[in-house]
This record gives C-alpha cells, sequence and structure tokens, in this order.
C-alpha cells in the first residue's frame, strides 16, 4: 500500500506543477499580447500617436488590424516584426515619416487586405515592391512626394479593387495599370488627381470598360487642352461617369498657361459628343457588350423587334453569351436599336445600342491587295502614255522634204507661190495676164547660204533662178503648200 500512495502523490505533485505552469504562462502571456503604449481590444491593436520611432516589438500572432498611423516611423524594414502575422488583414501606417519601405517588408503579412501608406514621404515606388501582397484589395499612396512608379510595382496584385495615388508628383500615367486588364484584372477605382499629368493615352482610356472608367479620377491635372480630350470627358458626362459628374468643376486644362475648364473650350470648336453606331456587314460575326457602370450585373438584351434575346439564339444569328450580345453572321434583318437591362444590387441600369448593316460583304485582305496593286499599275501606265504623247510625238512634215531631195540647187526657194491662175511657164516670156493676180507666200528661215533675210516686200516679184544645163526650174506645184514651216499665210 505505501508504494501506490507514493505514487499518487508524485501524480499529485506533477499535476499541481503543470497548473502552476499553465497559469504563468497565461499571466505571461497577458502581458505581452498588448504592447507598451498600444491599446488592445480583441485582435485589434491601436498604437496610433504614440510618437513610436519604431514598430513595437512582440505583437501577437493573433492580431488582425494594427494601427501605427500618426507616429515617427521613418523606415519599414524587412524585420520589422519578428513574428509572422497572419491574421493581420488590415495595416495602417499613414501620417508618419516613411522614405523608405523593403521589398520583403511584406513579407510577414501575406494575407493583408487592406494597406494605408498615406501622407508619408515615399519618392519612388521600386520594382516589385507590393508583389508579396497577393491578397490585398485597397491601397492607400495619396498626399505623399511619389514621382517615380515603376511599371512593375503593383506585379501579381491580382485582387487589387482600390488604388489611390492622388496628390503626389505622378507626371507619367501608369497605363500599364489598366491597359488589356490584366495586370489588375479587378482593378475598379484608381485615383490619379491632383498630380502632374499634361498628357493622357486617349486611345486607351477609350478602349476601357465602364466599370472602370466610372472610377478612373483624373482632376486637377494640368491637362493638355485639345478636342480629343473634349470628346473623351464628354463621353464620360454623357454616360453619368462618378469620376466625372463628382468632380465637373475641378477637371481643367492648360491652354496658352491658362486654366480651362474641360466643358468649356469655345475657343477651339470641338463637335459635340454623339453616340456612334455599330457598324457591321453581311456575315461578320460580332460582339456587342453591355457596358455597365459596375460588374456582376444581371443583364437582359432586347431586340429591336421587342423580343428578348436569349442565350441558344431563337432566331439563328443573334444570342447572349456572358451578357454580351453575340452575332454569328451579320444578317439585314438584325440591323436595328437593341436595348439592355442591366439589374445590380445597389442601382439598375438601361442601355440602347444602335446596329447599322450594310447590305455587302467586306473583301479579304488579299482581294483588297489586288485591288490596290492595279490601280497603282493603272495609274502610273497612264503617266507613261502621257510622256509619250507629249515627247515622242510622230515625225512631222519636214521629215517627209528628205523622200523629194531637190534636182537644183537654185531650187531651194525660201517660199512657194499660190496663184488663182493656171499653171503656167516663167520661161516663155513677160506676157501676164492682166486680170486679178493674188499670190500667197508662205515663210521659211533662210538657209545660211542665202542671202535673204526672210522677209518679203510688197510689190516686188519672187526672182526666179535661170535654168541650168540640167533643166529647167520645177513648177509651182500645189502640193507645195503642204511642205512649208510656216502655217500663217501672207497674201502679196
Amino acid at each position: 500500500m505505501q508504494p501506490q500512495r507514493d505514487l499518487r502523490g508524485l501524480w499529485l505533485l506533477l499535476l499541481s506543477v503543470f497548473l502552476l505552469l499553465f497559469e504563468v504562462a497565461r499571466a505571461g502571456r497577458s502581458v505581452v499580447s498588448c504592447p507598451a503604449n498600444c491599446l488592445c481590444a480583441s485582435n485589434i491593436l491601436s498604437c496610433s500617436k504614440q510618437q513610436l520611432p519604431n514598430v513595437p516589438q512582440s505583437l501577437p500572432s493573433y492580431t488582425a488590424l494594427l494601427d501605427l498611423s500618426h507616429n515617427n516611423l521613418s523606415r519599414l524594414r524587412a524585420e520589422w516584426t519578428p513574428t509572422r502575422l497572419t491574421n493581420l488583414h488590415s495595416l495602417l501606417l499613414s501620417h508618419n515619416h516613411l522614405n523608405f519601405i523593403s521589398s520583403e517588408a511584406f513579407v510577414p503579412v501575406p494575407n493583408l487586405r487592406y494597406l494605408d501608406l498615406s501622407s508619408n514621404h515615399l519618392h519612388t515606388l521600386d520594382e516589385f515592391l507590393f508583389s508579396d501582397l497577393q491578397a490585398l484589395e485597397v491601397l492607400l499612396l495619396y498626399n505623399n512626394h511619389i514621382v517615380v512608379v515603376d511599371r512593375n510595382a503593383f506585379e501579381d496584385m491580382a485582387q487589387l479593387q482600390k488604388l489611390y495615388l492622388s496628390q503626389n508628383q505622378i507626371s507619367r500615367f501608369p497605363v500599364e495599370l489598366i491597359k488589356d486588364g490584366n495586370k489588375l484584372p479587378k482593378l475598379m477605382l484608381l485615383d490619379l488627381s491632383s498630380n502632374k499629368l499634361k498628357k493622357l493615352p486617349l486611345t486607351d482610356l477609350q478602349k476601357l470598360p465602364a466599370w472602370v472608367k466610372n472610377g478612373l479620377y483624373l482632376h486637377n491635372n494640368p491637362l493638355e487642352c485639345d478636342c480629343k480630350l473634349y470628346q473623351l470627358f464628354s463621353h464620360w458626362q454623357y454616360r453619368q461617369l462618378s469620376s466625372v459628374m463628382d468632380f465637373q468643376e475641378d477637371l481643367y486644362c492648360m491652354h496658352s498657361k491658362k486654366l480651362h475648364n474641360i466643358f468649356s473650350l469655345d475657343f477651339f470648336n470641338c463637335s459635340e459628343y454623339k453616340e456612334s453606331a455599330w457598324e457591321a456587314h453581311l456575315g461578320d460575326t460580332l460582339t456587342i457588350r453591355c457596358d455597365t457602370k459596375q460588374q456582376g450585373m444581371t443583364k437582359v438584351w432586347v431586340s429591336p423587334s421587342n423580343e428578348q434575346v436569349l442565350s441558344q439564339g431563337s432566331n439563328g444569328s443573334v444570342s447572349v453569351r456572358n451578357g454580351d450580345l453575340f452575332f454569328k453572321k451579320v444578317q439585314v434583318e438584325d440591323g436595328g436599336v437593341y436595348t439592355c437591362y442591366a439589374m445590380g444590387e445597389t442601382f439598375n441600369e438601361t442601355l440602347s445600342v444602335e446596329l447599322k448593316v450594310y447590305n455587302f460583304t467586306l473583301h479579304g485582305h488579299h482581294d483588297t491587295l489586288n485591288t490596290a496593286y492595279t490601280t497603282l499599275v493603272g495609274c502610273i501606265l497612264s503617266v507613261v502614255l502621257v510622256l509619250i504623247y507629249l515627247y515622242l510625238t510622230p515625225c512631222r512634215c519636214w521629215c517627209r522634204g528628205v523622200e523629194k531631195p531637190s534636182s537644183h540647187q537654185g531650187d531651194s526657194l525660201s517660199s512657194s507661190m499660190l496663184s488663182t491662175t493656171p499653171n503656167h511657164d516663167p520661161m516663155a516670156g513677160g506676157d501676164k495676164d492682166d486680170g486679178f493676180d493674188r499670190r500667197v507666200a508662205f515663210l521659211e528661215p533662210a538657209g545660211p547660204g542665202q542671202g535673204q533675210n526672210g522677209k518679203l516686200k510688197p510689190g516686188n516679184t519672187l526672182p526666179v533662178p535661170e535654168a541650168t544645163g540640167k533643166g529647167q526650174r520645177r513648177m509651182s506645184d500645189p502640193e507645195s503648200v503642204s511642205s512649208v514651216f510656216s502655217d500663217t499665210p501672207i497674201v502679196v
């Protein structure tokens, strides 16, 4: 019996020691769980406005919200907390003096969803700075001194929904954040107001869905005035987007070193915005979006004949796919105004889209190329023909003169005579017809061996060379009229 009593006493002693250690551990935890200068309430730790130069050590692992705002923190290093805070979802670091953040600073908080870094002294956002925050949804960086935003600063942040970059010194629009929607597919709010933006990627902004443009704030920037900028914001105003409707008076641009409201650019004579219709040709494949201002809305399409468009495509050519209107092969009867009724948790929206169908098909790329090539060849050929006509005309009358060589040296008269009297022999004597006699002379330049000056004096008869031993001079031939150089007759 004695050994059993000793064994029972030993068990009681061990149990007492265990209970004592448990109480000590629990008492110690109560001391460590809430750091000095912090206020703890369940899993919330508030260390705000304590002028802390560093982050308190030994933070409890169950912390869900940590408030370190309004302190004197200047650097956030990789080892700012030795404890891995897997339960932390909100970290508040605003109104400090942060000018440096390590690229590994957010490794201990992989499940962070809300991060406030506003009102600090940050100048650059380095490459992969937030890549460890893959669950982050809201990031506040406004009221810093940010000048440079690296193109990969927000890499691997697929869950980010709201990004605040206002009141900084940013001069380049970070188009990579919104282009194609691949980097930040869930981003629904991007605040770039009150920066130093002068130019915007207008083409890329026009392609954005309405739910992105609805949260893209660009007011209070020194944008350059032009009609394209006016057309962009006029479209947003027409769609009643919050980014324009809430800050119409703060949307201005610069022209001649003066600020002008974007909606009052009368001196540019910009045309008013008009919603354009969709255009298609026979046989085209076309997708028309129901471009709503919110995501996740239930959408119903109604055809021009006031019939609901079904997902299966009741008429064979048009159907609804993922809320969008899809045309497999556009037909002429598909033209008209389609209406999209969108229903969401907070509001409903109605959109109308007009479709114009042209009653012909477009040529393919190869046919278009052939047509252009044929047109070019035709133009070149026309130019060649014109040049041939201008510079390579057939041989004129003087070429035929070579075919009738002169038989007498004296026959090269300066002129030919045409008389109304019958042909006669000039060598027969001085008998002349007392009747009316009219002579027409056609002048040609005098030859180098002649002494004439090319002029014919009135009242004088043309000198006729005497006949040589080779024969008499040829009679004036009427055909000689066509062998002269001058087209102007002189009547003597």
